[in-house]
């Protein structure tokens, strides 16, 4: 169950792939899976207020229009019989065997166009579902060995598809998710700022913004609350997955803030004094439950990354501002580190 009231402004959501079997490449799922409908009301249970999906989270890839239309529709009528909405959407262009070397970047034409088809159909799920949210996570568009792409060429590339899909609707807003890694050795957009710089490269930069996602700026060696607020400088940080990450390792999807919690502490300040959520931005996560847990206990990450976000907000928003801003004139950071460390143990 949710813990502490939730402040008016943040409104929370998750994917339902973080309610997952424990699967990982070195071993098999672990646990059952549960069941759609279940954790689709497990949402409101936990606290949550909106849902993100993948394209075929909502329906299967390769249904025709009509039977997608069909299963668009039941899957709205589950949200609204729980009063969720749907924050994302992304299409899920990363498992198809046709974008093993790539989806907008591959070195196969047919290849390309696939992804480009398969993306413009996800953004007319996300119309049918109400959502001007979309995501797009490059996953694949790097490369294992640098002569394998013309990386100029491939930039391009994702440019001119990120084009159609601003073309392809005109209500549509892409979210752009930057990695620097995994599962291609290097992406072509690995940090925020690339990303960014996409958006103002692209037919719409008022339609382009980013999603933020915690690890994926750990495993660039850069931090979170930094790249959050490059973002929020340019008024494009839309949204954001919050999780932790134990060092430049693969991507851990740990409970937001159980590994550096003056880390979160900071990603927190930064959302909040920012204004983030004014215009309606959800929190959102994306962490993984442990291996180990056992299925009765696989929805305890989610609640704790939730309720995480709200000790730390409650302790941002304890903080004196003007103490802070004095520290800051006379440049007493010692004392300013204190006045954190005091704030996060509990001490004043």
């Amino acid at each position: 169950m949710p813990t502490g009231a939730a402040p008016t402004r943040y409104r929370f959501s998750f994917g339902p792939w973080n309610i997952s079997t424990g699967a990982d490449p070195f071993g098999p799922a672990v646990r059952k899976e549960v069941e759609y409908a279940r954790k689709i009301r497990a949402y409101k249970e936990l606290g949550f207020d909106a849902v993100q999906f993948h394209d075929d989270d909502v329906v299967p890839a390769d249904w025709d229009w009509a039977a997608t239309q069909r299963g668009v529709a039941d899957v709205q009528k589950l949200l609204d019989g729980e009063g969720l909405f749907v924050e994302i959407l992304a299409p899920r262009l990363w498992e198809d065997p046709r974008t093993i070397d790539g989806a907008f970047t591959s070195n196969s034409p047919a290849d390309r166009q696939y992804a480009i088809d398969r993306s413009k159909r996800a953004v007319d799920i996300a119309k049918l579902l109400g959502c001007k949210n979309y995501v797009l996570w490059l996953a694949r568009e790097g490369s294992y060995i640098r002569e394998a792409k013309d990386a100029k060429t491939a930039v391009g590339r994702i440019v001119d598809a990120w084009n159609a899909i601003l073309e392809h609707d005109p209500d549509i807003r892409i979210l752009g998710e930057a990695k620097p890694n995994e599962p291609t050795d290097q992406a072509y957009l690995p940090t925020v700022g690339h990303m960014i710089g996409v958006c103002y490269k692209s037919v719409d930069p008022s339609r382009s913004g980013v999603l933020i996602e915690s690890a994926h700026s750990i495993l660039a060696g850069l931090d979170p609350s930094d790249d959050m607020a490059f973002a929020l400088y340019h008024d494009k940080l839309w949204s954001v997955h919050l999780n932790d990450q134990n060092g430049l390792k693969y991507d851990q999807d740990k409970v937001f803030g159980s590994v550096d919690l003056r880390r979160a502490f900071d990603q927190v300040w930064v959302l909040e004094k920012s204004g983030y959520g004014k215009k309606g931005e959800c929190v959102g996560l994306d962490v993984k439950a442990m291996r180990t847990t056992v299925l009765e206990d696989s929805m305890f990450h989610l609640a704790h990354s939730r309720t995480m976000f709200l000790r730390l907000l409650e302790i941002v928003r304890g903080v004196d501002e003007a103490r802070v801003e004095e520290l800051r004139k006379n440049r007493q950071y010692e004392q300013l580190e204190m006045l954190i460390l005091n704030a996060l143990t509990g001490r004043h």
